[in-house]
């Protein structure tokens, strides 16, 4: 039976009430403590602290680092549960420290491949089971919060594997995992995650899994299969071939409502969709899920069949805003080509009005740029969208820019100009610009963003994909057309196609590997002779000619058998075990058999390699007030070592934002990282700037806040190196060892 759209809608304010009625009664801890990457499962970054307040902010001071030990690149943000607070270090290990002191409780070692960003915590209502669950790799785990003990009843001998489900035979995928640690509701874990942006990448399908059993209890596609909503919008079976379409960032979620909110990212492939036409729901879309199924309540898309990699990339923010003296519940979402979305939390109906407007048409074989797209027309846009002569770096030499003004000159930029082989396509934002993962937050009850965002353009020019036999050598292509005319065209035919009971090895070197592959012409199988005669050099000729491609599958130099113990209380190492495939197929490099496909492929070498191209200034911290839909403040971030040395103060820095985190709290003291090792604190109702300080490593990762004793603390994950066009504040006199370092006032201030 279909429920109407009024029945649905009165079922879902009638379950809010009877949801909100029951929290009342239970301790409102809200925003009070940092159990979940950004705070609280809204992702807020909120923290009601009393103690930071505008006027004493300046006399923050050092209470005690954590040493991390290693030369780790690290990206994680500490959680903290009662007294404990658990951080990654040693070299990928999960160790658990005292939130007051820094000393070590217990160490979990060697989890290389531990989720980049962050765990989750979930506990039982009597307390008596509390986990810590992450991703490792492909799997998804979980660890004894107090133990440090992996939970081997945890899915299947203590790992769940994540490659399941995703519409791919599960050896063939290499990677999905995420940085980002999805978040809890309830007793489920909603997972993204992170499959690769390659033509034929897995499908970034969203799933929830139980906490306690591993089971996966819903999944929502985000490439809809027949007969789903949005099936439609892509061609027939497009979710065989297509990928991406994922959550890699932060999935917010409404607790009282019981709905998540899904910043979904593009399909694949990024820069060239001739074989995806259409609008192609869900990608880039804002969706609106319940959390318990997993079915759509609403969803968004702001931009149509994607062709800049313009993923949603931030944490949508829950807030209440006044807008014409009505107190809407509302979710914004801020963009990576430069805009603020806001709407309805429980409706989606926009908040601001929303015009579809044109935009170029594709000129590439076979594309169809979608004719228009949704601007907002009164919340402003916080990045420029075209690069002129004038904008070029102030710093580079003459002979740059000359060189610049001649690619400008024949080259196409703005707003959503399609990328085409004949030319460049100069993007701003390009791909990592405006607003990314990490840099929202919000004052929730008073209808503020906050977000980190820089200027970044990208330079993309297509070039048609070759394939595996193109780019052979004439004498390895002769060696292959020998071989396989002497040894495998009596069985298998003149065209390749089969004879007889010797099937077809048309493009074969796409479904073996090239080590089974070897071992199939070497010895032989059924009725096919080994030829053990046939030198390796030729058998590699002809792998290739038949559509292989020779590469190393993996996790890379994330993997390594060397194990080493660190010290300290080491209670286990390398989590559950992970039983390897049984057999090892390539990655998916073709369209399945019978699906409609162009006559090429396009690719672009990303063009990201540009983020000073333009003057300053390039990073900024801004404040949104969205109860009027106005910019209330702008400040540049972070620190440039060239333009410093110049005396400019007010460049920020290049790239200054990216990585970095924000924290807000209920005193009006907003909290940011910027590159070059800076730790802001502002003014967060006028962005007038209260106290910096310099870390004396890079710090690449969510700030947090936390309560211990009546005592309130601030966290920066300083353990990054700094790049070289920042000074290197690690050799400064009395530097800080790479580490977690930990502020607060001075007692006799509290």
């Amino acid at each position: 039976m279909k429920l109407t759209t009024k029945v649905t809608g009165a079922i879902i304010v009638l379950f809010c009430f009877i949801y909100a009625t029951v929290d009342d009664f239970l301790p409102d801890t809200e925003h009070t403590t940092w159990t979940h990457y950004g705070g609280s499962p809204d992702q807020s970054k909120y923290f009601k602290a009393s103690q930071f307040t505008k006027e004493n902010v300046n006399q923050m001071q050092v209470a005690w680092v954590y040493p991390t030990m290693d030369s780790v690149f690290n990206f994680f943000s500490p959680i903290v549960v009662d007294t404990i607070m658990y951080v990654m270090a040693k070299n990928y290990s999960l160790v658990a420290v005292n939130a007051q002191t820094g000393k070590e409780i217990w160490i979990h070692a060697n989890l290389q491949g531990l989720t980049r960003r962050g765990i989750n915590y979930w506990e039982s209502k009597d307390r008596k089971d509390r986990r810590l669950l992450f991703t490792l790799n492909n799997t998804l785990q979980a660890i004894d919060a107090l133990t440090g003990k992996s939970i081997k009843t945890f899915g299947k001998n203590g790992y769940v594997d994540m490659r399941e489900g995703l519409d791919r035979p599960v050896s063939t995928i290499r990677r999905m995992q995420s940085m980002m640690p999805g978040v809890l509701f309830e007793d489920l874990i909603i997972m993204g995650s992170a499959p690769g942006e390659g033509y034929f990448s897995p499908p970034g399908h969203i799933r929830a899994y139980n906490v306690v059993t591993g089971k996966r209890v819903w999944t929502f596609h985000t490439i809809p299969h027949p007969g789903e909503f949005g099936y439609n919008t892509w061609p027939k079976n497009a979710y065989k071939y297509v990928g991406g379409t994922n959550v890699w960032s932060e999935i917010s979620v409404d607790v009282k409502r019981g709905i998540a909110y899904l910043p979904i990212g593009s399909p694949t492939y990024d820069f060239y969709g001739a074989d995806r036409i259409g609008s192609n729901l869900f990608g880039n879309c804002l969706v609106a899920i319940n959390a318990r199924t997993g079915k759509r309540i609403w969803h968004f898309q702001t931009v149509h069949h994607d062709l800049w990699d313009y993923d949603l990339a931030s944490a949508p923010q829950l807030i209440t805003v006044n807008r014409d003296g009505k107190e809407i519940d509302a979710v914004a979402i801020a963009t990576k080509h430069g805009f603020v979305f806001v709407f309805d939390r429980v409706t989606g109906k926009p908040v601001f009005p929303i015009e579809e407007k044109p935009f170029p048409a594709s000129k590439m074989p076979g594309e169809k740029a979608w004719p228009t797209q949704p601007i907002p027309t009164v919340v402003p846009s916080f990045t420029r969208h075209e690069v002129t002569k004038d904008m070029i770096n102030p710093y580079y030499s003459e002979e740059e820019k000359k060189k610049w003004y001649k690619r400008i000159d024949s080259a196409k930029s703005g707003l959503f100009v399609p990328p085409s082989d004949k030319y460049e396509t100069i993007m701003l934002p390009g791909a990592l610009g405006g607003v990314n993962f990490g840099n929202t937050a919000s004052d929730p009850g008073k209808g503020m963003l906050y977000i980190l965002t820089q200027e970044y353009p990208s330079v993309y020019k297509l070039e048609r994909i070759k394939s595996p036999r193109e780019l052979m050598s004439v004498d390895d292509k002769q060696k292959a057309q020998t071989l396989y005319s002497t040894t495998c065209k009596s069985c298998h035919g003149d065209n390749m196609t089969g004879r007889g009971i010797a099937p077809s090895v048309v493009n074969a070197g796409q479904r073996i590997t090239f080590d089974d592959f070897k071992t199939l012409i070497t010895v032989g199988r059924g009725q096919m002779p080994g030829n053990p005669h046939i030198d390796e050099q030729r058998i590699t000729a002809l792998y290739r000619y038949l559509g292989g491609t020779i590469s190393r599958f993996g996790f890379g130099n994330r993997r390594t058998t060397e194990v080493k113990m660190p010290e300290g209380p080491v209670v286990a190492s390398g989590g559950a075990t992970v039983k390897p495939d049984a057999k090892t197929i390539p990655p998916m490099s073709d369209y399945p058999a019978g699906v409609a496909r162009p006559k090429n492929r396009y690719s672009t070498d990303y063009g990201t390699a540009w983020p000073d191209l333009l003057g300053p200034a390039w990073a900024w911290v801004m404040a949104y007030d969205l109860n009027t839909g106005t910019v209330k403040w702008k400040k540049p971030l972070g620190e440039d070592a060239k333009a410093s040395k110049a005396g400019d103060k007010s460049t920020g820095a290049v790239n200054g934002s990216q990585r970095k985190g924000i924290v807000v709290t209920s005193t009006g003291v907003l909290f940011c990282t910027g590159k070059g090792g800076k730790l802001y604190a502002y003014d967060s109702d006028s962005g007038n700037l209260l106290w910096e300080t310099t870390l004396n490593h890079e710090s690449n990762a969510q700030p947090i806040i936390y309560e211990l004793n009546g005592k309130q603390y601030l966290v920066v994950n300083a353990t990054n190196i700094f790049t070289r066009d920042s000074y290197d504040h690690s050799k400064d006199p009395g530097a800080l060892p790479r580490g977690y370092v930990v502020y607060a006032l001075p007692d006799k201030k509290l």
